[in-house]
């Protein structure tokens, strides 16, 4: 017995791995969560699965489920959204299945971040405007964020930076942004991303709030900062066709020849 904790992807059905698919598909228990995971992923349990939604679970009492299957000998896709990796509670659950000898395994998924950027029809690293992201949230009404670990810290590498959980802390976002990035530093909030109903709202950080107020989105979103969100920029090609500088698979064409 095994339990399986899926990354669903952002939640395009579509966009689920290969694997995953196959996983939900056999396992005779799946429990996923049902705010953010699509119907049609689940309705790959096979007829017959116990099929709950976690959403108004507690963590005890979705161990419970896992506990009662493990005496069963049946596996259990234990499905996120996203990729599991990034904010999906895992770690409490991996916690008690160690406790109580209980094994397991992830699957990765399609990270929201990653469908966001692709709604944006864009890329995040831009040559020598930004080569690195930041992946963050905001704590509201979750978890505290460490010391350390603040927007005004991670600002001052002039990173693109993934807020998640910030669609109702914008004011707060621009505050502590505009002294590091400008208050013309390009902004784009992605809803929903991969979704039916997707929305994409570009701004900056002076009138990304206004934006995001009138297009009235209060969740599921993921908010973008940073200058290689610009929808055009003058930077030079990467040095990764560059045919000035040859590597081990693209030797020089006199070599070749």
């Amino acid at each position: 017995m095994t339990v399986h904790f899926i990354g669903a992807g952002p939640g395009d059905p579509e966009l689920l791995t290969l694997k995953a698919a196959r996983l939900i598909e056999a396992c005779p228990v799946c429990l996923y969560a049902g705010s953010l995971v699509p119907a049609a992923v689940v309705a790959r349990a096979p007829a017959g699965a116990r099929v709950l939604d976690t959403a108004p679970m507690t963590l005890d009492e979705t161990h419970a489920e896992i506990r009662a299957a493990h005496a069963r000998g049946e596996d259990v896709a234990r499905v996120h959204s996203g990729d599991p990796s990034l904010y999906g509670a895992v770690a409490e659950q991996v916690r008690r299945l160690r406790a109580d000898g209980i094994p397991y395994q992830i699957v990765p998924g399609v990270p929201a971040y990653a469908a966001a950027a692709a709604a944006l029809g864009q890329e995040l690293t831009v040559p020598e405007i930004a080569q690195s992201i930041v992946l963050t949230r905001m704590s509201m009404k979750s978890t505290s964020m460490p010391p350390g670990e603040t927007l005004e810290t991670f600002a001052r590498s002039g990173a693109t930076l993934a807020i998640h959980l910030g669609i109702r802390a914008l004011r707060e976002i621009e505050r502590q942004l505009v002294p590091h990035y400008g208050e013309d530093c390009p902004v784009a909030v992605v809803y929903r991303a991969s979704w039916p109903d997707q929305q994409v709202i570009r701004g900056t950080l002076a009138d990304i709030r206004e934006r995001v107020r009138a297009a009235k989105i209060t969740r599921t979103a993921l908010i973008f900062v940073g200058p290689a969100l610009a929808e055009s920029h003058a930077f030079p090609d990467s040095a990764l066709y560059d045919a000035a500088r040859p590597h081990l698979l693209r030797p020089r064409a006199r070599e070749r020849g």
